[in-house]
Order: C-alpha cells, then sequence, then structure tokens
C-alpha cells in the first residue's frame, strides 16, 4: 500500500469478509446440490438399465426356432420405459436386435464388459446431438456369446438440469446480495457505539479535561478501548495541570528577578548618581540575572533529561570520599549557619556518574542548610539496603514537613507554602534536579518527615566485587 491511499474502512473489511464468506458457501451449496441432483438421476438411471438387461438376458436364456422369433421376443422384452434402448451383438460385433434406429455397435467392442450388473461400467455416449447413458453386459449361452446394450436418453435430465442451475444460481445470487445488505446495515448499526465515542471524544476540550466516557453505555467489545481512552485523559489532564502550574510558577519566577532588574534600574536613573552608586547598581542586577542565567539553564537541563538526552558516565564512586569532597564546599556556609556536617554509616562503593552525584549530593545538601534550624546538625548516612542498593540519606532537623506535600516535593517549582515566601533565593528546582540525577542513573530518591527530622533517601546500583 503506498503512503497516499487511504486504509479500507471497518465496514468495508467486514463487508468484503463477509462477501468471500457468502460466495464461498453458496458456491459450495450449490455444488452439492447439484452433484447430488446428478447422483440422484444416476441412481435412477441404473436402476432402469439393471431392469432393461436383466429383461433382455431373460429373453436370451430362452430357446428360439428362428431368430425371428428372437427378435420378437426382444420387441415384447421392455414395455412401459420411456426414452430407454438396448440391443444385442455377438461378440464379434454383428448385430442381433436393437429397439431404436439408433446403432450403438461402434460403441459396442470398446467398453468395459461385465457378466453381472457393475454400476461403474455406465458410461455416457455423445451421438446425432444426443446424450446417452448406457451399459454393456456380458451373457451367454450354449451356442453364442451376446453383449446386451442399454441405454437412456439424457436430453430430459439435461434440460432440466440446466434449467435447474440457472434458477438455483440465480436465487445463490439474489440471496448473496441480500445477505451483503444486511451485513451492511448491521455493521453500519453495529458501529454506532464508535460513532458515538467518537462524538464524545471530539467534545472533550482543554477547558473539559474533566469528562469521562462512561464505561456503561458501550457493548463489552469498546470497554477496553474506553479504559484506556479515559487513562490517557487522566494522564494527559494529570500533565496538563502541572503544566499550567509550570508556567504559572515560571512566571512568577521570572517576574520577581525582572521586576527587580527594571526597579533597581528606574531608581538608579531617576537623577544623577555617583559612579559608586551606579556601580553598586550594576552589581545588584548582575546577581539578579546570574539568577536567571541558573535558573534557565536548570529547566534546560531538566528538560534534556525528561528526553532521555543526558548520557550519564557511570563511575565506581567511593561514599565517603564524595561525602568529604562535598562537606569541603559546605563547611563555612554550614559555619555561618552554626550548623554541624555529619558523615556516617559505611564506606560503599556504588555506581554513579561523579560529577551528577556532587551536584545531586550538593542540591540536598544546600536545601538541607536553607532549611534546619541553627545550631542543629545534618547527617549523610550511606548504607546498603535490602534490596542491595545503596541509600545516601541526607537527613536535618526542624519542621516537619506535611505528609500531603511529600510527594509534590520534586515538582519544579513546588511549594508547600502557597504564598510563594522563600528562606532564601532558591529558583524551586534543586529538588526536580535531585530526582532527574538519581533516575538518569539508574536509581531514584524518596523523602520522609516526622517531628524530629527530615530525610531524603537516594537509592543507587551498589557496586559487587567479582
Amino acid at each position: 500500500m503506498s503512503l497516499n491511499e487511504k486504509p479500507l474502512s471497518l465496514t468495508m473489511r467486514v463487508v468484503l469478509f463477509v462477501a468471500l464468506t457468502v460466495i464461498g458457501c453458496l458456491t459450495l451449496v450449490a455444488s452439492l446440490i447439484s452433484s447430488s441432483i446428478n447422483h440422484h438421476f444416476l441412481q435412477q438411471d441404473s436402476g432402469e438399465l439393471k431392469v432393461i438387461t436383466q429383461s433382455v438376458k431373460s429373453v436370451l436364456s430362452k430357446p428360439y426356432a428362428s431368430e425371428k422369433n428372437l427378435r420378437n421376443a426382444f420387441s415384447q422384452a421392455v414395455a412401459g420405459h420411456h426414452g430407454v434402448y438396448y440391443q444385442v451383438n455377438t461378440a464379434q460385433g454383428r448385430l442381433i436386435y436393437k429397439s431404436t434406429a439408433t446403432d450403438f455397435s461402434e460403441f459396442v467392442l470398446k467398453v468395459t464388459t461385465s457378466n453381472r450388473f457393475n454400476q461403474n461400467n455406465i458410461v455416457e455416449w455423445q451421438k446425432n446431438t444426443h446424450t446417452y447413458r448406457a451399459l454393456v453386459s456380458d451373457f451367454s449361452t450354449e451356442q453364442q456369446l451376446y453383449k446386451i446394450t442399454a441405454a437412456i436418453d439424457m436430453s430430459f435430465h439435461l434440460h432440466f438440469l440446466n434449467q435447474f442451475q440457472q434458477s438455483l444460481w440465480a436465487i445463490m445470487f439474489g440471496s448473496a446480495v441480500l445477505i451483503l445488505l444486511v451485513a451492511w446495515f448491521a455493521i453500519h448499526q453495529g458501529l454506532n457505539p464508535i460513532r458515538g465515542l467518537s462524538q464524545k471524544m471530539h467534545d472533550i476540550q482543554t477547558n473539559k479535561m474533566d469528562v469521562r466516557l462512561d464505561e456503561g453505555q458501550v457493548p463489552i467489545e469498546l470497554v477496553n478501548m474506553v479504559q484506556s481512552f479515559n487513562a490517557m485523559l487522566d494522564r494527559l489532564q494529570g500533565e496538563f495541570i502541572r503544566l499550567s502550574n509550570f508556567s504559572s510558577d515560571i512566571a512568577h519566577e521570572l517576574r520577581t528577578p525582572l521586576t527587580n532588574i527594571i526597579t533597581q534600574t528606574q531608581v538608579g536613573l531617576s537623577k544623577k548618581r555617583q559612579s559608586e552608586e551606579y556601580q553598586e547598581l550594576l552589581f545588584s542586577n548582575l546577581e539578579e540575572l546570574e539568577r536567571l542565567t541558573k535558573m534557565v539553564n536548570d529547566m534546560l537541563w531538566l528538560a534534556k533529561s525528561q528526553n532521555g538526552l543526558i548520557k550519564p558516565a557511570q563511575d565506581i564512586l567511593s561514599s565517603h570520599e564524595e561525602i568529604e569532597v562535598l562537606f569541603e564546599y559546605f563547611d563555612a556556609l554550614a559555619e555561618e549557619s552554626s550548623l554541624i556536617l555529619h558523615k556516617a554509616g559505611e564506606n560503599i562503593s556504588f555506581y554513579c556518574d561523579k560529577l551528577h552525584f556532587r551536584q545531586l549530593l550538593s542540591n540536598l545538601l544546600s536545601n538541607a542548610i536553607r532549611y534546619a534550624p541553627k545550631g542543629s546538625s545534618i547527617t549523610v548516612c550511606s548504607e546498603i539496603t535490602s534490596a542491595e542498593k545503596v541509600c545516601i540519606c541526607v537527613s536535618n532537623t526542624g519542621e516537619k514537613i506535611p505528609s500531603a506535600h511529600l510527594p509534590y516535593l520534586f515538582d519544579r517549582f513546588y511549594r508547600s507554602d502557597k504564598s510563594r515566601q522563600r528562606h532564601s533565593d532558591g529558583a524551586g528546582l534543586g529538588l526536580a534536579i535531585v530526582k532527574a540525577l538519581a533516575e538518569a542513573n539508574g536509581g531514584n530518591v524518596k523523602v520522609c518527615s516526622n517531628d524530629q527530622n527530615t530525610c531524603f533517601n537516594v537509592y543507587l546500583n551498589l557496586f559487587k566485587f567479582i
């Protein structure tokens, strides 16, 4: 099929299948009926030929004074049979008697004969535009061996069969047309539920994403399709809601630094100022621009990770070694907040991209430092789970995160605080990046929170020595 050709409609496909089936079945039925009638005529003619042959044999079995007397006996041997003929020849082919002007002598010596009646020896002859069904039998007396020929004119049979077959095929053709019309109408009516579903699907718009198809209103064959469609709508609605929230959140996140830049610039240009004041204004604008740049880069990275464009180069990493490297980096920031960074657990080897792991752990430590109370401690623990995974847990004390918010913490720009107030200048993408980094390296991340502490658990593939 070429690219420009449209596939056949469901109605046409089913009608074609029904047409082939009906034509095949009706042809088989017509052939069986014709074969049955032919067999019936053959059986009827066989009985006639047997009776004629036995009558002739009965005549031959009696002695006669002369051939004239024999021929007279032959003329009276068969009575009450229409369209039947018989003749008697010697074994050498000499004609003794024939009941009609038609002579079958030229055929007699060519056919298979037997002393007893054998239906398999019945043959058909064509002579002078007539078709005959004939049987040639042997009969011997003390004086002579004879060949008895009994024949029936098949003209009546053939005429009847010809008319019958014409009528039969006309009936079969009419029946096929009627069946196909009924099948087309039934299929057309049977597809009404699909057309109804199509109309309901057409009515679903972005402002009507909560509409669902009713499984109870469709035939059982369409239930799976309706369930799949409703499940697809659930996924699309969820993605659409997240996309709408994301658009709203990103607009807010971009608006704040842009508003700061515009406001500071307007204030700076409202009157003449000293060069030091302009320099301070540029530094302030630079901070906001750097924040915007980081936010855009993070969103681009997340978009790439969701489309499978991030290909990690996994190495065998040591948990304590990587944790200590990051503790050195965050040590000064922790001291400013009077926080203590604590390492716990055993030193474990695992698979992960080194840069990805350091960025992942940096985001978790940055998040913990942001929300941990002053004077408390932040613990990073590494251990092997029962599923033979390495678990890197970053925990800090602080206010409990409500359980209703835990499933959404790794969504972009998600805040449990709907007033959109933050403790710092975070863009709200750190935890989303943590999740994307873990999944890109074949792991996953979970969070749990109670009145004592909040724990972020990262699960990665354990390195096993062979």
